[in-house]
């Protein structure tokens, strides 16, 4: 089964927008030896640039519209992401109990809808 395991966090202790400051120095190393720990489990990921960076396409009635922004109204963010295959969500919820955090966080998991047979991703 596939997993998103969706990394929530604040933004602003990592150095804002950019994620350049000295919080995101001492986490990042921890998530490159994550990677190597999760091994065959780890199908994809990586990190998303801030907040700042962000565009949504919003749909109202029909009509869209593009907006700057996620337009979260939370201290947390999204700011990435690992998709895993493992056998089941306690195996799911094992590995989200290792994701480097900086401070404070949260680790969303999220079952992937399955492909009908002969489609990939």
């Amino acid at each position: 089964m596939q997993y998103m395991l969706l990394i929530y966090e604040n933004e602003e202790i990592f150095g804002g927008p950019e994620k350049n400051g000295p919080m995101m120095a001492e986490v990042g190393p921890k998530h490159f030896g994550f990677i190597g720990e999760m091994g065959a489990a780890r199908v994809g990921g990586a990190g998303l640039k801030g907040t700042a960076f962000a565009t949504t396409v919003r749909t109202e009635n029909g009509q869209q519209t593009i907006h700057d922004g996620p337009f979260a109204e939370t201290k947390e963010q999204l700011g990435g992401y690992y998709l895993i295959e493992v056998p089941d969500l306690d195996a799911a919820i094992a590995l989200a109990k290792k994701v480097p955090l900086g401070r404070d966080g949260g680790i969303e998991i999220r079952p992937l809808i399955p492909l009908p047979p002969g489609m990939t991703r």
